[in-house]
């Protein structure tokens, strides 16, 4: 996902459900009651709860648009939208999913804070944290988004205290900073070499010691700019989880759970689909498939994220005893509950195949996620933090800056060429066209960039089709700012194919196009090829290789983010207002309350499947 440089310009302008129901096989997956015991090993094993979610990215409130639903698939094969989120729900999900359990955790897989909607972005993300800390986290993993404004403030969101320039928050109020650990596993300072947060913890409670390692993508640097990871080094995943596993072993704690910020793509976007059919971890793919497989038998779970994606599997260990590797989604629509069977004896997790409450085979019947519904009770705490930072952020968050006609959707387009990603594009580019401001011809946006969807339905009182400050920011949160290059017509055909080769190779990353720039891309070819040179045209030109050009985009992607080194060949560098600036712009500039902005055609990348 998109990662952001320091979002302090920003703020210092504003400021100063039920079980879920395993899609193929019908089955009822359940936590077992805390203190069942297995069979064959009567008064000696305890269950313990692992509660667990992921990408939350300070959505405090109930996510808008697609980003506030989750798919289900339906006994006859049909699927149905929930919707879903919300901190007050996910705090009384938690809560009632503890009851009855002495023996409960709740851990986290990264990306608990940065691009965040305003409410909790204005104030660098302490509301998420005191979220956080009143849901009863146990601890999380860092992701890539915690580095989002660098180190320092990384450490602060641990620590504690006033921001160094915006100051506290609220006057005479100093923040607390998280209660619960941050886990740094693969993130070595360059110059010691050590972690710079905790590694791992351990759980304890009436003698069962469970140990949680932490740790982010090794390719975090690649989705963040230079400044977030500056003086850091990421390592191996599977290099570090082993040796903190060996490390942890040696202490006598033999019960492990690994939250990693990577994940998988399973075959549906269905939350309830079974992963494990035909067989184990047969129906998902991705870097966590490899990074299960190569992972010590020493850790009995994984808890993952960063791919937002929903999904309960079994992948073997390397010794082919199965283990479960769980996500829930993102933005607090699902959590997860898997179940830990704790051998008093051993002090090891018994991981063996049992069956389902059908007696089906089953490999992986004692997790699931559950959906975060809107119709139970909300978590009175959370609804007055909520009230009380909402009410320091409205002055900002409730300014109207635009009309539209019917939703125009970003993160929740499936397509490559997203409605919302050309809005953006075309406003990049009338900002940056004037000479003096850049004098651009064409404009990209990277597609994980657009945090969310523009909805026609007022998310207060507003009004439908009114677009706050706060609905923008949220779809534009990081505050990059914009730059214009010279690019060759042979460097802008590479940043092309760039989007289907090299590190893009297996999953594409699209970037969206502004008006005049056509091509077609052809999905039944492979890598560069994809990308048919002869359809590259600039307002019907076909576009030179020796010619320059003048291209825009946000400060991430021109220094070579998201896989696109080609950018960085750019020279004669002009930098301009941020991306946030110029989108606001844009709509304010193109609609109004009887001329409102329509959805575009979205028409510009022509795909042959």
């Amino acid at each position: 996902m998109h990662a952001t440089p320091p979002r302090n310009r920003l703020a210092r302008r504003l400021t100063a459900t039920a079980a879920a129901l395993a899609a193929t096989a019908g089955v009822l997956a359940t936590a077992a009651p805390a203190d069942a015991r297995t069979p064959g090993h009567p008064g000696r094993t305890v269950d313990v709860q692992l509660l667990s979610f992921n990408d939350l990215h300070g959505n405090l409130e109930p996510p808008q648009g697609s980003s506030g639903t989750v798919t289900e698939a339906q006994p006859d094969g049909t699927t149905k939208a929930i919707p879903a989120g919300g901190v007050e729900y996910l705090a009384n999900s938690l809560r009632t999913a503890r009851k009855g359990h002495e023996y409960s955790i709740t851990a986290a897989a990264g990306d608990l804070i940065g691009a965040s909607p305003l409410m909790s972005g204005l104030f660098h993300d302490e509301p998420t944290i005191d979220a956080m800390n009143r849901i009863g986290l146990d601890a999380t993993s860092v992701g890539n988004h915690e580095f989002d404004e660098g180190r320092a403030e990384l450490t602060r969101m641990q620590r504690g205290g006033c921001h160094p320039k915006d100051g506290c928050a609220e006057p005479g109020k100093t923040f607390k900073g998280a209660r619960f650990p941050y886990l740094a596993a693969n993130v070595l300072d360059e110059k010691t070499g050590k972690p710079i947060l905790k590694p791992y913890t351990v759980w304890e409670h009436k003698g069962v010691r469970i140990g949680i390692i932490g740790l982010t993508l090794k390719g975090t640097p690649d989705v963040v700019t230079a400044e977030g990871v500056k003086g850091l080094k990421f390592t191996d995943e599977v290099e570090t989880i082993n040796k903190y596993a060996k490390e942890l072993d040696r202490q006598g704690v033999k019960s492990i759970v690994t939250l990693v910020h990577e994940g998988g793509m399973p075959a549906s976007g269905a939350y309830n689909f079974n992963c494990d059919t035909p067989g184990a971890g047969a129906g998902i793919s991705g870097p966590i498939v490899e990074i299960a497989k190569r992972v010590t038998p020493k850790v009995d779970a994984f808890v993952t994220g960063h791919t937002h994606q929903a999904y309960a599997c079994t992948i073997p260990d390397p010794s082919g005893a199965p283990r479960t590797v769980t996500s829930a989604a993102s933005f607090g629509r699902l959590y997860n509950d898997t179940t830990l069977t704790y051998d008093r004896r051993t002090k090891d997790i018994v991981r063996t195949p049992v069956k389902s409450a059908y007696g089906k085979p089953a490999a992986n019947p004692r997790t699931a996620n559950h959906v975060v519904d809107r119709n139970q009770p909300k978590a009175a705490d959370m609804t007055a933090l909520i009230d009380h930072w909402k009410k320091l952020a409205a002055p900002v968050a409730d300014k109207p800056v635009g009309y539209i006609s019917a939703d125009i959707n970003g993160r929740g387009s499936e397509a490559y060429e997203k409605p919302l990603g050309d809005v953006i594009t075309d406003a990049q580019l009338e900002a940056l066209a004037p000479a003096d401001k850049g004098g651009a011809q064409i404009a990209f946006m990277n597609p994980g960039g657009i945090r969310s969807d523009l909805a026609f339905k007022a998310s207060g009182t507003e009004g439908d089709g009114v677009v706050t400050y706060g609905e923008s920011f949220t779809v534009q949160p990081f505050t990059n700012m914009m730059q214009t290059k010279d690019l060759t017509g042979a460097q802008l055909l590479a940043v092309l194919q760039q989007q289907v080769s090299g590190p893009n190779t297996a999953e594409p990353k699209i970037l969206q196009v502004s008006k005049g720039l056509t091509y077609t891309l052809d999905l039944t070819k492979q890598g560069a090829d994809r990308i048919v040179a002869s359809s590259v045209k600039l307002n019907g030109t076909a576009v030179d290789p020796a010619k320059t050009y003048r291209v825009a985009g946000n400060e991430f992607l021109m220094g070579g983010g998201d896989g696109f080194p080609a950018f960085k060949e750019g020279t004669n560098k002009h930098v301009g207002p941020s991306d946030l600036d110029v989108f606001n712009a844009y709509l304010t500039s193109h609609s109004s309350k009887t001329a409102p902005l329509a959805p575009p055609a979205a028409d510009r990348i022509t795909v042959i499947k």
